[in-house]
């Protein structure tokens, strides 16, 4: 892929994935050898590299990569200053709690996230579609908030690694497997109304 003014959609949603996964990746193996403060220094380094490689890729830094690597540097920087882990920990349940603020209250403003984003790039929905799309908003939320709750206590309980693969594995196979799901239920229900 040559470099572009903007992310194509591939690379959007890797983004969502992905965001902030090397940052966690480097402060757990760091962190394990050398200590909290070196695991902080570490993944903040690499919130910079995450940064600067979108950048020279495509030129530009998504909005998403910005406010997921800030957070991870504020609350970095709370980490450093009292050599304490958890407020580095609680990065990734910041974000997925907020994500599933913003999915609920795209469903109140009746443009419920999913379908914008789609049609953002070009997709058009038939209305059978659009009106389960709220639905299917409503329960992402739902299952955000659950995981903004484990990873609360993940980072207040668990061990780095385990941790470390909920921020990285753990969320990205179960919400692959929940969107699987939801696809296979909405490709069920629009077979069913136009065999009605």
């Amino acid at each position: 892929m040559q470099p572009n003014s903007s992310a194509s959609p591939k690379a959007q949603a890797a983004s969502l994935f992905f965001a902030g996964l090397l940052p966690v990746i480097a402060f757990t193996l760091i962190e394990e050898y050398y200590g909290t403060v070196a695991g902080l220094i570490a993944g903040m380094v690499f919130g910079v590299g995450e940064i600067s490689w979108e950048l020279y890729k495509y030129k530009k830094v998504q909005k998403l990569t910005w406010f997921g690597n800030g957070m991870l540097f504020i609350l970095g920087g709370i980490s450093l200053i009292s050599s304490e882990g958890l407020w580095f920990k609680l990065q990734p349940a910041l974000m997925e709690g907020l994500f599933a603020l913003i999915l609920w209250g795209s469903v109140i403003m009746k443009k419920p996230l999913f379908v914008y984003l789609a049609e953002q790039q070009g997709h058009q929905f038939p209305d059978i579609v659009k009106t389960r799309m709220n639905g299917i908003t409503i329960r992402s939320g739902f299952f955000f908030a659950i995981h903004t709750g484990l990873a609360v206590w993940a980072a207040l309980a668990w061990s780095t690694t385990a941790w470390a693969l909920l921020k990285g594995i753990g969320l990205t196979v179960s919400f692959i497997l929940y969107l699987v799901m939801e696809g296979f239920l909405l490709r069920r229900a629009v077979l069913k109304q136009k065999a009605e």
